[in-house]
Formats: C-alpha cells, sequence, structure tokens
C-alpha cells in the first residue's frame, strides 16, 4: 500500500541553485546529499519535499506551447498577488502570464523558477 508521497522531483541543469531558489520561497532549507550532488531536496516547510535532479542537456519547458511541454507544474497558495509576486520575482523567477489580467476574475498568475519549470501563485 502506498502511504505518502515522498516528494515532488523536477529535472534541472543545476540542483542546488534551484534548491536554493525553492527554500527561499518557502522557508525551507536545502539539504545535499554527499554521496549523489546531483540530487538536491527542500525539507523544512509545510508540505511534501521538493527534490531537484541534475540532468545533462537540459531543456527548460515553454509556456504555454508544447515544443518542450511543462511535464508538470507547482501551484502555491497565497495571501497577496501584488506582494508575492514582487518576492518570487526578486528571488530570480520570470513572468509568464498575468491570468488575472488576462481573464476577468482569475485569482491566479504564472511564472518560470530559475530553470524555467512553470508554478503558479494562487490566491487563496
Amino acid at each position: 500500500m502506498i502511504r505518502r508521497l515522498q516528494a515532488v522531483a523536477l529535472d534541472c541543469p543545476d540542483p542546488v541553485r534551484l534548491a536554493e531558489f525553492y527554500a527561499r520561497l518557502l522557508g525551507g532549507r536545502v539539504v545535499v546529499d554527499a554521496e549523489d550532488p546531483d540530487w538536491v531536496e527542500v525539507h523544512g516547510f509545510e508540505g511534501t519535499p521538493l527534490a531537484f535532479q541534475r540532468v545533462r542537456d537540459y531543456r527548460p519547458p515553454r509556456w504555454p506551447g508544447q515544443g518542450a511541454p511543462q511535464q508538470a507544474h507547482l501551484d502555491f497558495d497565497v495571501d497577496d498577488l501584488e506582494a508575492d509576486e514582487q518576492r518570487v520575482l526578486e528571488l530570480g523567477a520570470t513572468v509568464l502570464e498575468r491570468t488575472d489580467r488576462l481573464r476577468p476574475g482569475a485569482n491566479w498568475r504564472v511564472y518560470a523558477d530559475p530553470a524555467g519549470h512553470p508554478f503558479c501563485l494562487c490566491l487563496h
């Protein structure tokens, strides 16, 4: 029987750098396995741990096209879209889509992390 989700893993070119981005975003800590520096995790925040694995010749997903599909994305609940957008941009994210401005009533915005993975800030 499967008991729980152990981690969500994302491919990337630099697992330490991407783990540091998410650790700062979520208030977690970076955990590097000295025996396998190509696998890095973020722990110490509410929710399932995130893991990052180095992939040679990594190609980031493209939003919204499917030439290099997104494969997966993360959604984060927030209380203030404006303030939290400023924070993720300061941490190194880029805006992919200001959904709330394109669709009246939408309560999310789409960003890319430093390795190009899409993620959303969703007004809670």
